[in-house]
């Protein structure tokens, strides 16, 4: 698998496929951005679960944290990474101990050697992406230029 570079029917598939999502390094606080990417996938209707060991005992958005994937009640689908490339390998492997069908790593996160075990291992795997962004832009709510809602514009505004 090319990880450079994603075909729109691959990135479709994996979060066709998905239903349940153990978000890795969700935080509690509302200005993160793992706070409003899983907000933005609850919406969608994904049944999100934040894994922090540092937030145990919490709730994010309605949901308990957890400390991780195998405290989780079910098997998750997808297991989204809001960590650091170094952690993505144990986590990767996590994953695949956990059952997981993916692994999605979001943006600046990469571990070749990961994705490669977990490939190996059956699953799907994206690196360098945000889950959030591709559902938009997959759907239509984002265009490639970055908004498609038709009230921005670069356009002067005649003003009568």
């Amino acid at each position: 698998m090319n990880h450079d570079q994603y075909t729109d029917a691959y990135l479709k598939g994996v979060l066709d496929s998905t239903k349940i999502i153990a978000m890795v390094g969700a935080s509690p606080n509302w200005n993160r951005p793992s706070y409003f990417v899983m907000k933005y996938l609850q919406v969608k209707g994904y049944k999100v679960y934040p894994v922090n060991p540092r937030a145990v005992g919490e709730t994010i958005l309605g949901e308990p944290v957890y400390a991780n994937l195998s405290d989780l009640p079910e098997v998750v689908d997808m297991v989204d990474i809001f960590r650091a490339s170094e952690a993505a390998g144990l986590i990767s492997d996590e994953a695949v101990t956990h059952g997981a069908k993916s692994v999605w790593m979001q943006l600046t996160v990469r571990h070749d050697e990961a994705a490669e075990r977990a490939e190996t291992a059956g699953l799907n795997v994206v690196m360098n992406r945000c889950p959030k962004i591709e559902y938009a832009r997959l759907g239509g709510e984002l265009s490639w230029g970055g908004f498609n809602s038709r009230t921005i514009s670069s356009k002067r505004r005649i003003i009568a």
